[in-house]
């Protein structure tokens, strides 16, 4: 006769189906791999500048003695290798793929660099999207990377579930812009990372404000800004304000962000070199 269940499955034997307890999903990188830090850069709509965030994020943390790694898990837009001016093909070896390094030293992997054109569209489904960010995890060997950052699709889709699911993050940062309606899809991907159990390290906002050159102004072109509000409903630090400055875009459009001397992220920075202590 079977003995009656006393609700304690860790030292259960049995598969019942009771079972109740969390799943670990987070998949181990490459044997070969050694990844300290995992940040996902997130926002829960396209166009806000998730990108430039996670290079300009990239770059500062390079700068400080750091080794970076950039996973560009927007698959069907990948913007990374242009903003950083690498191409050519990924090489590997029986042991693994190793990602693209750029001048200054940061290792990417990206979808334009396993096409034969940077130009052909990514037409696939969401469960074969999914599946290439996993490989970029698993099957790519990110020799001693101090921070990786994942730049990731927009929205709280199949990509951002995967990674969350699939990668044990240190945390997300939340890339907004001023207008109100951005505020609200915020709050979305505020309230999925908090589904998820993912801590979240703090907001940026961009293209805050443009300041114009001859009178020093600062001009609110998208309307007023609202993360303070959100920061402080949900109780989180804002790490940065990026404004609109066409000099930065052309440094992003000429491979060149490696260059760049804006400095709008110093809280970020130092948000994320924390994470040592």
């Amino acid at each position: 006769m079977a003995e009656e269940c006393n609700h304690d499955c860790s030292s259960c034997g049995t598969t019942c189906g009771a079972d109740t307890r969390p799943k670990d999903l987070h998949e181990a990188p490459h044997e070969l791999s050694d990844i300290r830090h995992v940040i996902a850069v997130v926002s829960g709509k396209g166009g806000v500048g998730k990108s430039l965030v996670t290079g300009l994020l990239s770059v500062a943390m390079s700068r400080k003695g750091k080794h970076v790694g950039i996973m560009d898990a927007d698959i069907t837009g990948p913007s990374i290798p242009k903003m950083f001016g690498v191409s050519g093909e990924v090489c590997g070896s029986e042991k693994g793929a190793y990602p693209v390094t750029t001048a200054g030293g940061i290792d990417i992997v990206s979808m334009n660099l396993l096409l034969d054109d940077d130009t052909d569209p990514v037409v696939w489904r969401g469960p074969i999207i999914s599946g290439v960010v996993k490989q970029f995890w698993h099957d790519f060997i990110w020799e001693d990377v101090d921070y990786m950052f994942v730049d990731m699709p927009p929205g709280t889709g199949d990509v951002p579930l995967t990674v969350m699911q699939s990668i044990k993050l240190d945390g997300i940062i939340i890339v907004t812009s001023p207008q109100e309606l951005v505020s609200m899809i915020v709050e979305k991907a505020v309230k999925m990372a908090e589904a998820m159990k993912v801590p979240i390290l703090g907001l940026v906002e961009n293209m805050s404000y443009f300041e114009c050159p001859d009178c020093g102004k600062r001009h609110a072109i998208y309307g007023q800004s609202h993360i303070e509000e959100i920061a402080k409903e949900y109780n989180l630090d804002v790490l940065g304000r990026i404004p609109i400055q066409p000099a930065l875009a052309a440094e992003c459009d000429a491979g060149q962000i490696e260059t760049t001397e804006a400095d709008y992220l110093d809280e970020a920075t130092a948000k994320l070199l924390a994470l040592d202590e």
